[in-house]
Order: C-alpha cells, then sequence, then structure tokens
C-alpha cells in the first residue's frame, strides 16, 4: 500500500493499493481467503461497524436456508452439527472467526461512495478518504435498499407498515390482523411466526405459491447438482436463471402444508389500494392492520459510476468479470456462476475462480 496526498483532491489522503474488495461480508472473505492463498496484495473495506453486523440486525428467529454442511467458507468448516440450520447469529460469530483466522485486512466503517475510473486505475471515494487500486472485486450483497411498491404510500395512516428488514419478532410489534406481502422464503418464515404467537388473529400471506424447492440443500448430491448442472453453462440452468429471476426461489424449509396447518389465509398479489385499504389481484380488499413487505431489496449499484450495467439494472459480467473493464469483478449476485451462487456455501468456487483469473493477469502485467 502507498499512501500520499493528493494535490488534486484537496484535504484528501489517497490510499492506493494492487487490489481493494468491496464487502466484508461472506463472499469479501472467501474473495479474501482466495487471494491471500495466491500471494497476492489487497485490502478489504467494509461499510458495517463490525464484521457480520448485516446478519447480526436481521430478524431474531432467522437461520440459514441451507445446513452447516453447506455453510462453510473456504479453508474452515463451519463449527455446528451438518444437518443443523445455523442461527443468523451463529452465521455472523463464523464471520467474525474466519477473518480472525486468517487474519484478513478488514476496515470497517468504510462505505464506499463512488467507484470510477481515472487513467488506468480505479479510484473509490469512502468518506473523506480516496483509494486506487488495479484491481477492484465488488463482493456486496445485492440486498442493499429494502423495495416497498409505491402504492404503500396511499394505505390509510392508521394500518402499521414495515418491510421486513425491519422486522425482529412478533415482541416488537402490535398484535393485529396482519398482511405479510410476499410469499418467498422470508414471508413464509415470518408469517408462521406470527401466526405461532397470535393465534386470534388473521395472518394473510400475498403472494404467487411458489411451492416447495424440489431438491434441499442438505446432501451432496443436491449441491452438486446446483453447482454444476444448473449453471450458466448449461441450457438447464440458464432456464433455472430466467425462472428465478421472474418468479422468484420455491420454499426451502417450510412446506405451504405447514402454512396452512398454522392457519395463515394465502391470498393473491397485492395490487394497489382502495379507501386506503389493500386490494389483491382478485379485486378482494383486506381489512387489516398491520402491513409487513416482504417485497425483496434493490442492489445498490449507484455508487458505480462505470458503463457497465444492463438494462435490468444489473452488471454485465461473464462469471464475475467484467470483460468491458479490465480489473472489475463481481462476486456473491445470485447465479454468478451457477444457482448455489448467491448461497454462502457457493461463494467461495466463484471466488476461486476469480482469484486465479486476477492471479494470471497480475503475472501478465509483469
Amino acid at each position: 500500500m502507498q499512501t500520499s496526498a493528493s494535490p488534486q483532491h484537496a484535504g484528501l489522503t489517497t490510499h492506493s493499493f494492487k487490489t481493494i474488495v468491496v464487502g466484508g461480508g461472506q463472499a469479501g472473505l472467501a474473495m479474501g481467503h482466495e487471494l491471500a492463498q495466491l500471494g497476492q496484495s489487497f485490502v478489504i473495506l467494509d461499510a458495517q461497524a463490525s464484521i457480520g453486523a448485516s446478519w447480526r440486525n436481521r430478524w431474531n428467529s432467522l437461520r440459514l436456508f441451507t445446513s452447516a454442511a453447506f455453510d462453510a467458507l473456504p479453508g474452515l468448516p463451519f463449527p455446528a452439527p451438518s444437518k443443523s440450520y445455523p442461527t443468523k447469529d451463529e452465521m455472523a460469530d463464523y464471520l467474525e472467526s474466519y477473518a480472525a483466522h486468517f487474519a484478513l485486512p478488514v476496515h470497517c466503517n468504510m462505505r464506499v461512495d463512488a467507484l470510477s475510473i481515472q487513467e488506468d486505475r480505479y479510484v473509490l471515494q469512502v468518506g473523506e478518504h480516496r483509494f486506487t487500486a488495479e484491481n477492484v472485486i465488488v463482493a456486496m450483497s445485492i440486498s442493499q435498499f429494502p423495495k416497498i411498491p409505491p402504492f404503500a404510500s396511499q394505505l390509510d395512516p392508521s394500518i402499521v407498515q414495515l418491510h421486513s428488514s425491519s422486522y425482529r419478532n412478533p415482541g416488537k410489534l402490535p398484535e393485529r390482523d396482519t398482511l405479510v406481502v410476499g410469499a418467498g422464503n422470508s414471508g413464509a418464515e415470518i408469517a408462521l411466526e406470527l401466526a405461532q404467537s397470535w393465534p386470534t388473529k388473521r395472518i394473510w400471506l400475498a403472494g404467487r405459491d411458489l411451492g416447495p424447492s424440489p431438491l434441499k440443500f442438505d446432501n451432496p448430491f443436491s449441491w452438486w447438482l446446483f453447482s454444476h448442472v444448473f449453471s450458466v453453462s448449461t441450457p438447464l440452468g440458464r432456464a433455472l436463471q430466467a425462472r428465478k429471476r421472474a418468479h422468484g426461489t420455491p420454499l426451502g424449509r417450510l412446506k405451504p402444508a405447514d402454512l396452512s396447518a398454522a392457519g395463515i389465509e394465502r391470498v393473491p398479489r397485492v395490487t394497489g389500494t382502495y379507501e386506503g385499504k389493500p386490494v389483491l389481484e382478485n379485486g378482494q380488499r383486506l381489512d387489516c392492520a398491520l402491513v409487513i413487505w416482504c417485497t425483496g431489496f434493490g442492489p445498490g449499484f449507484d455508487w458505480i459510476h462505470l458503463p457497465v450495467f444492463g438494462t435490468d439494472g444489473y452488471p454485465i459480467h461473464e462469471r464475475g468479470i467484467v470483460k468491458d473493464m479490465p480489473g472489475l469483478f463481481f462476486l456473491g449476485l445470485p447465479f454468478l456462476s451457477a444457482f448455489t451462487s448467491g448461497f454462502v456455501g457457493g461463494v467461495g468456487r466463484d471466488a476461486h475462480f476469480l482469484a486465479k483469473h486476477l492471479a494470471t493477469r497480475a503475472a501478465s502485467h509483469w
């Protein structure tokens, strides 16, 4: 690393690195491990106050949808029974211990405000600091900001609203008839927890019934299948990728029967409002007093001031490599190379591939 004052940017200190990894979650830490194994010089910048904070800040009862056998990062097994499903705090603890075990150079409270390029180096603006690098790996989750439909503002002010990112447990909320919008894994699990905690209240779950996943991520064959057969290099994988983007992911741990047994009422999608009440696709109005939006997140790539995005807002890449912008990489995106790319246990394979590519690129510059 080199540090110097920058006359072109008065008041800013410029820090120069060979490679900068943006994001200190599971993807960034896996990338750090692979770069270190190949003897590459790098630093990891993370916006959170501590490693694993993004996991700790999620709802209390959250467990991973993959069993512990498939939740490890490269070089360090997950410290839990292989068939158990780790809690969010166990995941956060593991990430902290992983960074410490491999002495990874993670710098917290370092939110990157802008990424651009000047001449042959990438420039990252981090508060009052300016970083430059030959290589940048964007290893951030695409779940950066809550997505809530615009018509939510038209609901009656008496209806309490929150996004799943703000949900913690039923005890933090008023016990009311509740509409959970979004029938994916998060919506289903939150709806079930509310129904079990509030047996006298009506709980509606709105959204397309995605059904259960045909295979569970709790055996080696399933993991191999979703890592190699359902990949971007096969017709089956590309078909699944398109379906996942259009319709979401089937339920991983729960079954539709579990929701019915708890008394949860399945209803169609919410399409708007009428007289302050949510309106369903079939025209039905629901008289609810609480709405939890489990409607996903936006990627939050607006800080990247580079022409690397498609019309859908996602980066154009091949297995994380941005061909038109040498030295720029993405890691941790859903279906980066296969269905498992977006899972904790899948980022290591993609990180290994990118680290080898980066090392080869570095060697060719000598």
